[in-house]
C-alpha cells in the first residue's frame, strides 16, 4: 500500500506524520529500511531478524525489534522495540537509496491514509484521503497487492505474529523452526 514517508531521525518531521494522519503518538510508526545493514543503527539484530530478512526481504514483512538506545523514541511512538521494514516496490527501493546517499537512513512510512482508515492502493486514493496535506506524491502505479505487511515479533522470549499479510504464519514458522506465539 502507500505510505506516509518522512526522515526517521527528524523530530518535526515524525510529528507531522502523526498529525496529518490524526494518529495517536504512541502509536508506533515502521521504519523503511534497504536493508539489514541499515536496521543495524535501529535496532538489536538477532539471528532470527536475519533468517527472516534473508528469506522475505525486501518484501511484505515487519519485523519488530527491541530498539538501540540510539534510535530516537519518536520514532516508534516512545516504546523500547521498533517495526523494521525493506520494501520490495522499486520506487521504495530507489526513494530509501536516495535517501541514504544524502546521509539519511531509515523512513518513518505507516500507510498514507488517515488513521483508522483503509489504506490507499494508488495515488489518487492518497490525494483523495490527505488532500492538500501532502506536498506531493510519489506515484508507483497501483498496489499490487493492496495489504499492509505481515508483523512479527522478534522482541519477546517467543516470536509472535502481529499482524497477519501476505505471508502466512506457515512460512514464518518454517524459516525460524519455531511455532509462533498468539499475540497478547
Amino acid at each position: 500500500v502507500y505510505g506516509l514517508g518522512a526522515d526517521a531521525r527528524n523530530a518535526d518531521a515524525v510529528s507531522a506524520i502523526y498529525r496529518i494522519k490524526g494518529r495517536p503518538p504512541n502509536h508506533p510508526l515502521i521504519v523503511h529500511v534497504s536493508g539489514p545493514s541499515m536496521a543495524l543503527d535501529w535496532a538489536h539484530w538477532t539471528s532470527q531478524a536475519q533468517r527472516l530478512a534473508d528469506a522475505f526481504w525486501p518484501g511484505p514483512l515487519t519485523l519488530i525489534l527491541t530498539r538501540l538506545d540510539a534510535a530516537p523514541p519518536y520514532a516508534c511512538g516512545g516504546q523500547d522495540s521498533i517495526g523494521l521494514r525493506c520494501p520490495s516496490h522499486p520506487v521504495a527501493q530507489a526513494l530509501l537509496e536516495a535517501f541514504e546517499a544524502l546521509g539519511g537512513n531509515g523512513v518513518a512510512a505507516p500507510s498514507a491514509n488517515r488513521f483508522g482508515r483503509v489504506s490507499p492502493t494508488s495515488a489518487e486514493h492518497v490525494r483523495a484521503d490527505l488532500g492538500d496535506s501532502v506536498s506531493w506524491i510519489l506515484d508507483g502505479g497501483s498496489a499490487e497487492i493492496g495489504i499492509e505487511s505481515t508483523i512479527v515479533d522478534l522482541s519477546r522470549s517467543q516470536p509472535a505474529l502481529l499482524r497477519p499479510g501476505r505471508i502466512q504464519a506457515s512460512a514464518i514458522e518454517s524459516v525460524l523452526g519455531a511455532s509462533l506465539a498468539a499475540p497478547d
